[in-house]
């Protein structure tokens, strides 16, 4: 894996040196803040949910964090209540769909989807309850984006990598193309992160982030 493969320059030249005292106190605040500022927003994402079907509002799913452990990452619900069995009957009967979901265990049409659900997808809405995974210390304001156990083999020794930080809300990822890249450069993307980490590479991940979901890149 070489940085000038990933084009990722600004990334590369950034200072390795650790600066962890300061991350918390930095994640804490922009958490707090950002509650503040979007509690209207959702509030008003807890109505639709409400309004259109029966379900929980906030779906918690089992993520690895910081050194592998689990934790319970939040999201505002996205999909249907029975989205298990409406994905095993997929996949079960749809070969393109089931080649679709082992490359990156994602769908570009997927069934178990809510109609305020793919608004929430389209503009990363639904992840606004992490901010609360920040304040439990589950996550970060930034680092790579949380995966499930089953990605882990996916990592391979990278996974080391991964590990070694909090997962982010946003990150080198949701920046550079999300669901528009490779795994593989996902998995790249997530080590330059964790071996670069500093608050000036945090602040221009943070700078950049905006723009990408404005524009909805690589989201789906």
């Amino acid at each position: 894996m070489q940085l000038a493969e990933l084009n990722l320059d600004w990334a590369a030249n950034a200072s390795p040196k650790a600066q962890r005292d300061w991350f918390r106190p930095v994640d804490l605040t922009v958490a707090v803040l950002a509650i503040l500022f979007f509690a209207p927003l959702m509030g008003v994402i807890t109505l639709a949910i409400m309004a259109t079907g029966k379900g929980p509002i906030i779906f918690a799913h089992r993520r690895l964090g910081l050194d592998g452990r689990e934790f319970r990452c939040f999201k505002f619900r996205t999909m249907v209540v029975d989205a298990e069995a409406r994905l095993n009957a997929l996949l079960a009967s749809d070969p393109a769909a089931r080649a679709e979901w082992q490359i990156d265990h994602k769908l570009r049409c997927d069934p178990r989807i809510t109609p305020i659900g793919s608004f929430l997808r389209r503009t990363s809405f639904d992840e606004l309850p992490q901010l609360f995974n920040v304040l439990l210390n589950d996550m970060s304001i930034v680092g790579p984006r949380p995966i499930v156990r089953a990605e882990v083999a996916r990592y391979g020794r990278w996974f080391a990598d991964y590990s070694n930080v909090k997962p982010g809300i946003t990150g080198l990822w949701q920046v550079s193309g999300r669901n528009n890249t490779t795994y593989r450069r996902r998995v790249a993307l997530d080590v330059v992160y964790s071996r670069r980490r500093t608050l000036r590479l945090n602040s221009k991940i943070l700078l950049m982030t905006l723009p990408a979901v404005l524009t909805q890149r690589g989201s789906f």
